[in-house]
């Protein structure tokens, strides 16, 4: 095969220590230079100038969770090309595996060319990463807290959820601190917990909470648990605040995502905190909806398809792009996507639809991204004609149009206004 790289690096990295195996294939047999490095961060700065003393530009590692990260901050910037690589890209031979061997065969396998590279953004967008899934896990972490506090009143015998529709609401909340709290409390104090534009009547209110039966362990619980939920509030008030602040290069960015139906700001800046602004870095837009993991998988045999499941990549993308794409399918402004949804879900279910329509969103992010113009789909007069619009009404064809019109549930009254309308059109309809 032929080489494509002459001096390539091939690193095998652990949490406190890297081995460092560097190929040269310029004379007719390889020779190999190996060196052991720690993890701190002098140790890998005398590892980056080993690389350049020795002028290798070319460095290839896998990616053994977060221990890959601190190699690749010291490289980055000094070293041309840094290639992070699947684990499953580069698995040593059973038999052969240990540490220089393992350094050994990826310097191998990278000077042929054969590694993948991952997808690894510039720092900025690493950064806004962080940020974003930080964010992502504290609105989990409050969603569960607030579950347990709805649990707790439903053991408690106390049916305030049942009355109103946000149990964290204004009325609600006066009415549980209320009940929390230790001093005695009548029928007075709650009503003047009441909300003036409450809905709720005054008898249901009464009859929620009838029998509550807390003891204090119970009321102490639920005091920590809503603690708890007043600081996730802060602590997802200050990310975002951090996020807003940092986002200003990307405003153009996200304006024009904010384009596509079912995209707001919070989810604009997901995306681009996920697969970043520059395009070029998948080859096309095939490439970044398998590593979004929407892309149908691939297993043939015989002419038969086995299975065509999508894979577990993407574990934040992934999720925002389906929740945009419930929210593009009940888009009333824009239903382009809400049309193409109706037509899928009908031959494969509405969960693979929202898979479908996800993939759709972000190739139509790859290409506005890549060409930066605004959301334009090139077949929305198609999707905008209705069924019974295609249909063509000639004399050869009448009884089989007015059979098709019927087979789309139209009734006999809409049918001879459709027929009159056609007739009204063109001449030569019948």
């Amino acid at each position: 095969m032929e080489v494509i790289y002459p001096k390539a690096c091939g690193v095998d990295v652990h949490k406190s220590f890297i081995v460092a195996v560097i190929c040269d294939s310029t004379s007719v047999k390889p020779q190999y230079l190996r060196k052991r490095f720690s993890t701190f961060n002098n140790s890998l700065i005398e590892f980056r100038n080993w690389l350049l003393a020795n002028d290798c530009q070319n460095v290839c590692m896998e990616s053994t969770g977060k221990y890959y990260v601190p190699v690749y901050n010291a490289l980055e910037g000094h070293i041309s090309n840094v290639v992070v690589a699947n684990p499953k890209w580069v698995a040593c031979i059973k038999g052969e595996k240990d540490d220089n061997k393992d350094a050994k065969w990826i310097a191998d396998l990278f000077k042929l060319g054969i590694v993948r590279s991952s997808f690894i953004p510039n720092k900025d967008i690493r950064i806004l990463r962080e940020l974003t899934r930080y964010l992502y896990k504290l609105t989990n972490m409050r969603t569960s807290e607030k579950n347990r506090f709805t649990n707790a009143l439903t053991v408690g015998n106390c049916k305030l959820d049942m009355v109103f529709s946000d149990i964290f609401g204004k009325s609600s909340s006066a009415i549980i601190n209320t009940i929390l709290s230790q001093n005695e409390y009548d029928d007075e104090d709650i009503l003047k917990n009441i909300d003036k534009h409450c809905k709720s009547s005054n008898e249901d209110i009464f009859n929620s909470i009838n029998g509550i039966s807390w003891e204090t362990a119970q009321k102490q619980r639920m005091n920590i648990i809503q603690e708890h939920i007043d600081y996730l509030d802060k602590a997802i008030k200050s990310v975002r605040e951090i996020i807003d602040s940092i986002v200003a290069p990307y405003e153009s960015a996200i304006n024009l995502l904010c384009s596509i139906p079912g995209i707001d700001r919070k989810s604009a800046i997901t995306i681009i905190s996920e697969i970043g602004t520059d395009m070029s870095q998948f080859s096309s837009h095939y490439r970044l909806a398998s590593w979004a993991g929407l892309a149908l998988g691939c297993n043939e045999s015989a002419g038969k398809k086995k299975s065509v499941k999508i894979s577990r990549a993407g574990v934040y993308l992934k999720p925002a792009l389906v929740e945009v794409a419930h929210c593009a399918v009940k888009d009333k402004s824009n239903d382009y996507y809400a049309k193409k949804f109706n037509l899928i879900s009908k031959r494969r279910g509405k969960k693979r639809a929202y898979i479908a329509i996800a993939r759709k969103i972000l190739v139509a992010i790859y290409h506005m991204l890549s060409t930066g113009e605004l959301f334009n789909p090139s077949d929305a007069s198609k999707v905008e004609t209705t069924d019974k619009d295609k249909i063509k009404f000639t004399k050869n064809n009448f009884m089989q149009s007015t059979k098709q019109l019927l087979s789309l549930g139209l009734t006999i009254d809409e049918l001879q206004e459709f027929i009159t309308s056609k007739i009204s059109e063109s001449t030569p309809v019948i």
